[in-house]
């Protein structure tokens, strides 16, 4: 599974990567995680879920309009600091969201 974790500028997406890699790794769960910034997604062909800062919630509509044509789910994440947020809890998230879509 692809996942993309993005923010604003691509800093605090790199915080959530790695404790999402981390979290993954100490499951056993087979994931691939990119962090970025909303303007660096271009093509979304083999991302299965994009995991989208809270204080980006007002482009989600937009980019799961934009998701739907190539299968990829998208997900907020909790709006608290991505210094707090656990990286089992951005993993269940991922996880959740890619079952919903299938």
């Amino acid at each position: 599974m692809k996942i993309v974790v993005v923010c604003g500028a691509g800093a605090s997406s790199t915080f959530v990567a790695v404790k999402l890699r981390n979290a993954a790794a100490s499951r056993g769960v087979p994931v691939t995680v990119e962090a970025g910034s909303v303007s660096q997604l271009d093509a979304l062909t083999g991302v299965d879920v994009i995991l989208v800062g809270a204080h980006l919630e007002a482009s989600v509509p937009a980019l799961r309009e934009r998701a739907a044509a190539s299968g990829t789910s998208v997900a907020v994440l909790p709006p608290i600091s991505p210094a707090a947020l656990d990286g089992a809890q951005a993993l269940d998230l991922a996880l959740g969201a890619r079952t919903a879509a299938l």
